[in-house]
């Protein structure tokens, strides 16, 4: 299989803790698979740690892991997200978001002593948790009339495929998740039946 179609992620949100000359850094790291998402993560971690000075991330999102951000909250530039970023790369993570909130000690620890404050306070919390190597899916909307309801059941059995958010009305709708090693293939099948319509929802 190639590399492409897999990627390292947690499994669990985990947490790491280091301290530095009073200063409490606590790192906490959890899967995440969009931005919208790390907002809601973002802000739940805030309310949990509304009394900590700074709530520094980073996240790295999607198969070719392109999609990246570092945010400072307020540190010195540079002294915070790109030491947190750096960790995700180290450990060639995807699909993931690091926040590392900082409980300030009365002692200022300078640009290199913050860079390796959140370094650490990331590495611990990744190095706490179990990272997997997931396989990458590519989920489809699959519409289809009843007369070919069971040509559909057939290749869902047929390749081991989950069904999940089925709907069957007036016309069939269900959401399943093809491997992206053989999506194309799987796609192809299915359009060869009447009815039946693929919309793709988002690779992860």
């Amino acid at each position: 299989m190639s590399n492409s179609a897999r990627y390292n992620t947690l499994k669990n949100r985990s947490e790491g803790v280091y301290k530095e000359k009073g200063s409490k850094f606590i790192g906490i790291v959890q899967s995440c698979y969009s931005e919208t998402e790390a907002k809601e993560l973002l802000k739940l971690w805030a309310k949990e740690h509304h009394q900590a000075r700074h709530l520094c991330y980073a996240y790295r999102f999607g198969v070719d892991k392109k999609k990246f951000r570092a945010n400072d909250d307020g540190e010195p530039s540079n002294s915070a997200g790109a030491p947190i970023l750096g960790q995700i790369t180290a450990f060639d993570l995807s699909n993931v978001l690091i926040g590392v909130v900082r409980y300030y000690g009365g002692t200022k620890l300078g640009v290199g002593g913050l860079i390796n404050a959140y370094r650490s306070a990331a590495k611990e919390a990744i190095t706490a948790g179990n990272i997997v190597n997931l396989e990458v899916f590519n989920w489809v909307r699959i519409r289809f009339e009843y007369v070919d309801m069971s040509s559909v059941m057939n290749l869902l059995k047929k390749y081991k495929l989950e069904m999940v958010d089925k709907l069957f009305e007036e016309r069939c709708e269900l959401t399943t998740n093809l491997p992206l090693t053989s999506s194309a293939l799987i796609e192809e099948e299915l359009s060869a039946c009447r009815t039946v319509e693929v919309e793709s929802k988002g690779i992860y």
